[in-house]
């Protein structure tokens, strides 16, 4: 893993993940970005599957910002292997099966996004029937 004070200072060399760029997976309070190489690898490998842009909502937080948008103190995100992923445009139950297929183990869903993270297997929320329906519970 790989941290830096801002995602301006990530050297090219170092960006092997052509579809998303160091701002994308930057803490959206400070900048800052912690790269998790193997998580990056997941999520280029199932921007491959679905083979369409996949918009990052929220990645890597550093921990005030995690702490301001309410996410948990022990958050995958702060770790930088969390990422939210915006559903417009996509199957859900593709970008389910695509994320999986990829190796993301934690999956938290929502109305407008996916959650996906390299922990513990484990989930929240109501998964989405074959068809995408939505059967929320938070």
């Amino acid at each position: 893993m790989s941290f830096f004070a801002h995602w301006s200072q990530v050297p090219d060399r170092l960006w092997r993940w052509p579809d998303f760029a160091p701002a994308e997976i930057a803490s959206r309070g400070d900048g800052s970005i912690l790269i998790a190489p193997a998580a990056l690898d997941r999520l280029q490998a199932l921007r491959d599957a679905v083979g369409r842009p996949v918009i990052v909502t929220s990645a890597y937080r550093d921990p005030v910002h995690n702490a301001r948008v309410g996410g948990a103190p022990l958050s995958r995100h702060k770790t930088g292997d969390a990422f939210d992923l915006a559903l417009n445009g996509h199957s859900r139950p593709e970008l389910l099966e695509a994320a999986r297929a990829a190796g993301f183990t934690g999956f938290g869903f929502y109305a407008s996004f996916l959650h996906v993270d390299c922990g513990p297997k484990r989930q929240w929320g109501r998964e989405w029937g074959p068809t995408g329906e939505t059967a929320w519970t938070f």
